[in-house]
């Protein structure tokens, strides 16, 4: 059976849904806004977090399991989905992918609409202030690490895990708010390194479309840029919009 062609859709994204057993209203949440998005999109990334925690594609799980058959019917439409790792489920891999009918991003991803181009990322790397994070950070997206994780059995990793979600309470409600949000020199860099001028991610949960002057592109001069940050879905759902170059933030209330 032939699918449609969806090209002339919107694409849409989202991030930080932190999707997790003792919260079924975000599951809920995510459920109707597939239900209200099937077949009116031509893309929908995912950009890191859709789990609150990740140990491994072979961790038995109900809710990952209705995630993935919901994402599959989505596909089934003729929309293109992408998953992209978070701070949470940096673990998820190919095996999942391919059941949500979705493939897998790298760390950063342009992406085009009309002419412009876009950069797409989580957003925890551009967190440079927090330093501590960034060493752990290192340390867990080593391939040697996560092979070694992945080798010890579900419940030594489910251990971990709680603990790590733990250790991270601690230490963020003892940061200043300022050390978890993205460096600015940071976002730059990533600009010129990709040679756009339009950055949009998620993780800091701080939802907002910040507009600068950058001038960092060799031979353009200072150019408008933006940096759109996706919001996080604790309380309400939130999505980014891009059609024909045009970027919009959108919040609408869970059903």
């Amino acid at each position: 059976m032939t699918q449609p062609d969806l090209s002339h859709l919107p694409t849409l994204l989202i991030s930080d849904l932190h999707l997790q057993d003792s919260r079924p209203d975000l599951t809920r949440a995510l459920m109707g806004f597939l239900d209200e998005y099937r077949g009116r999109c031509s893309q929908l990334f995912i950009l890191g977090d859709l789990f609150e925690a990740w140990i491994g594609d072979d961790d038995p799980s109900a809710l990952a399991d209705e995630v993935a058959v919901a994402l599959a019917d989505f596909a089934s439409t003729g929309a293109k989905i992408a998953l992209m790792h978070g701070n949470r489920d940096f673990l998820l891999g190919e095996a999942y992918a391919a059941r949500c009918g979705a493939r897998l991003m790298g760390e950063a991803e342009v992406i085009t609409s009309g002419l412009r181009p876009i950069l797409l990322m989580h957003g925890d790397s551009l967190c440079t202030d927090d330093v501590g994070y960034q060493e752990f950070r290192s340390l867990v997206r080593q391939p040697a690490w996560q092979a070694e994780f992945l080798g010890q059995p579900l419940a030594a990793r489910h251990a971990f895990a709680a603990q790590a979600r733990a250790q991270s309470r601690e230490a963020t409600s003892s940061k200043a708010t300022e050390i978890m949000d993205v460096n600015h020199v940071a976002v730059q860099q990533v600009l010129v390194k990709h040679g756009v001028c339009d950055l949009l991610h998620g993780h800091t949960h701080r939802p907002k479309v910040h507009e600068f002057a950058f001038g960092g592109l060799p031979g353009k001069g200072e150019q408008p840029a933006t940096r759109t940050v996706l919001g996080d879905w604790e309380t309400s759902a939130w999505f980014a919009q891009i059609h024909a170059g045009e970027i919009s933030l959108i919040k609408y209330n869970f059903q």
